[in-house]
C-alpha cells in the first residue's frame, strides 16, 4: 500500500493478524491520526453502533499501523477504465 493513498478518516482493513491486539486481519476501522510524515496511522476501532446488535460504537482498540498493514476500503463502485485487466496465463 503507497502511504501516499491513504488519509485522514479513511475506512482501513487490518491486512494481517496483530494478536497482542486482538485484532485479526479483515477488522476494519478508522484513521484517526497520521504519524510521523504518513508513514503510520493510528487507527481507531470502535464497536458496531445500531444494526442488529446494539452497542455503544465505543474504541476498543487504537494503535498506529504502517502502511504495509492497513489497506483503504472504497464504498463506490470503479469505473471499468479504472479495474485492471486479468491477462491469461
Amino acid at each position: 500500500m503507497n502511504k501516499s493513498t491513504i488519509k485522514l478518516l479513511d475506512v482501513v482493513a487490518v491486512t494481517v493478524d496483530l494478536p497482542e491486539y486482538n485484532l485479526y486481519r479483515g477488522q476494519v476501522g478508522t484513521v484517526v491520526e497520521l504519524l510521523a510524515g504518513g508513514a503510520a496511522f493510528e487507527v481507531e476501532f470502535s464497536d458496531a453502533s445500531g444494526g442488529l446488535r446494539l452497542r455503544n460504537g465505543r474504541t476498543y482498540e487504537s494503535v498506529g499501523l504502517r502502511p504495509k498493514q492497513i489497506m483503504v476500503l472504497h464504498f463506490e463502485a470503479a469505473s471499468p477504465d479504472s479495474v485492471p485487466q486479468m491477462m491469461p496465463a
